[in-house]
C-alpha cells in the first residue's frame, strides 16, 4: 500500500517559515518523481515544487527564490522549506509521487493547511 503523509502545516506570519514534511511508504522517492502541489480556497490545485528523481528541482515562478524542496532518501521523506512566506502561500499543500506521465495520475496525500497571515 502506498501512503504519502503531509506534516508541518500551521499558522505563521507572513516573512515567517514552514518546513513541510511528507513521509512516503509503499514507494522510494529516488525512483519515483516527487512534488508539492497547493490549493487555495476555491481555486485549482496548483505546482508549487517538483523534484525528479534523478534530483533536478523545478519551482513555480511565484516561490521561486522562497520554497526549497529536497529529499532524505534513508529517511524516505520529501521536505518543502518556505521562507519569507506572505498571505498568498495560504493553502493546503500536497505531496505527490509518480512514476511517469503527469502527477495527477501518481498517489497524494491528504494535504496540510498552510496560513500565513499579513
Amino acid at each position: 500500500q502506498v501512503l504519502l503523509e503531509e506534516s508541518g502545516g500551521g499558522l505563521v506570519q507572513a516573512g515567517g517559515s514552514l518546513r513541510l514534511s511528507c513521509a512516503v511508504r509503499g514507494i522510494s522517492v529516488m525512483i519515483y518523481h516527487m512534488g508539492w502541489y497547493r490549493q487555495a480556497h476555491g481555486e485549482q490545485r496548483d505546482l508549487a515544487a517538483t523534484l525528479a528523481r534523478n534530483g533536478t528541482a523545478d519551482y513555480a515562478d511565484s516561490v521561486k527564490g522562497r520554497f526549497t524542496i529536497s529529499r532524505d532518501n534513508d529517511k524516505n521523506t520529501v521536505y518543502l522549506q518556505m521562507s519569507s512566506l506572505k498571505p498568498e502561500d495560504t493553502g493546503v499543500y500536497y505531496c505527490a509521487g509518480w512514476y511517469s506521465g503527469r502527477a495527477q495520475l501518481g498517489h497524494w496525500g491528504q494535504g496540510t493547511q498552510v496560513t500565513v497571515s499579513s
